[in-house]
């Protein structure tokens, strides 16, 4: 099943360069991170759904670094749902300096009730939410 890819497209600013003039590898995960609360808060607020506001928290992150970013450059970063299960969803990104990509990464989330202090399952208008972006691994 292929669904769409969300895509965000991001200022890379002075404060993620180091000091050989690129985004320094950190930073990378910076962006993603903009990329993807864009789809839990702005996307999935469009879609009538406010519930991922309220917490996700991060698993794990990988990161593939191919090729250097520079400052001046335009930064798209696509992002889909991998995986979906009760208690998790798997986020892949590709990072596109202009029509090359720059970087692919995954982040595994977890649905997470913040007051309570305890992971939570993902509810149905969740799932149904992020299965508009699933798809298979590129």
């Amino acid at each position: 099943m292929t669904g769409l890819r969300y895509i965000h497209h991001v200022a890379v600013r002075w404060s993620d360069m180091d000091a050989y003039g690129h985004v320094n590898n950190a930073r990378f995960l910076t962006l993603y991170e903009e990329a993807r609360v864009a789809l839990m808060f702005i996307g999935a607020r469009a879609a009538g759904l406010t519930s991922l506001e309220r917490g996700v928290v991060i698993v794990r992150h990988e990161v593939d670094y191919l090729r250097p970013v520079d400052f001046d450059d335009k930064v798209r970063i696509e992002l889909w749902i991998e995986q979906i299960r009760p208690s998790r969803f798997d986020v892949g990104y590709e990072l596109f300096d202009g029509d090359a990509v720059a970087s692919r990464a995954r982040s595994v989330c977890a649905p997470y009730d913040l007051a309570a202090q305890r992971p939570r399952r993902l509810t149905a208008e969740e799932a149904e939410f992020l299965g508009r972006y699933r798809e298979e691994q590129p």
